[in-house]
């Protein structure tokens, strides 16, 4: 795993921003809403990466962002991201991440997956216990396209907080559409998620 910090301190989170919850919870702070050409004059207007969508309280999930999501993803007071690609964090990204404050933690995972190649449950179980600490939050998971790697990810945190196989299943396939993989859903189903039924998901507007 790679973790950079951008602040003043290595490893250090900016300041907290505020939390996003959902039900009878506190009032829920939505992303930015995407407003079409010409309605705003003169406002930047905010474009969302692709495949991005919100996860739970704090936690969103998309494909690689670039430089024309920037502004989007400042709105979003993002603490933190998990990059589940194997090759260098583009330079531009980098600069974004320093800017404002937003530390970086890479889990490289392949995304070309042959038959039977196994997808590495020690990383993806590193990758979870960094999105389950709030710390880290507001936090973005993304890959390239936003629908494999970081597919099996979600899928996992579902199963932590007991959906049943279809539901986990039906939410992989949305995103992944026609290039669902059979191997990433019978990952998910098989992985063992009884070292991390400890590691508390207060953030979630479910209960667990």
């Amino acid at each position: 795993m790679k973790v950079e910090s951008f602040g003043p301190e290595m490893c250090t989170a900016t300041e907290p921003s505020q939390s996003l919850t959902f039900g009878n919870s506190t009032a829920a702070k939505s992303p930015p809403i995407v407003v079409e050409d010409g309605e705003r004059d003169g406002e930047e207007l905010l474009v969302p990466p692709l495949n991005f969508a919100m996860v739970d309280n704090g936690v969103f999930r998309s494909g690689f962002p670039d430089s024309a999501n920037f502004g989007f993803l400042k709105s979003l007071e993002l603490r933190s991201i998990i990059c589940l690609c194997l090759e260098p964090y583009p330079e531009a990204n980098n600069e974004f991440l320093k800017a404002n404050g937003i530390k970086l933690f890479q889990f490289g995972i392949d995304g070309c997956k042959e038959p039977f190649v196994n997808i590495p449950e020690e990383t993806i179980r590193e990758a979870l216990k960094v999105l389950l600490d709030v710390r880290n939050h507001p936090l973005l998971i993304h890959c390239k396209r936003g629908k494999h790697r970081t597919g099996c990810l979600v899928g996992c945190l579902r199963r932590l907080q007991r959906w049943c196989l279809s539901s986990v299943f039906d939410e992989y396939q949305r995103f992944a559409a026609a290039k669902a993989r059979v191997t990433d859903q019978r990952f998910i189903e098989l992985f063992d998620i009884s070292g991390l039924k400890h590691l508390p998901i207060s953030f979630s507007c479910l209960k667990r």
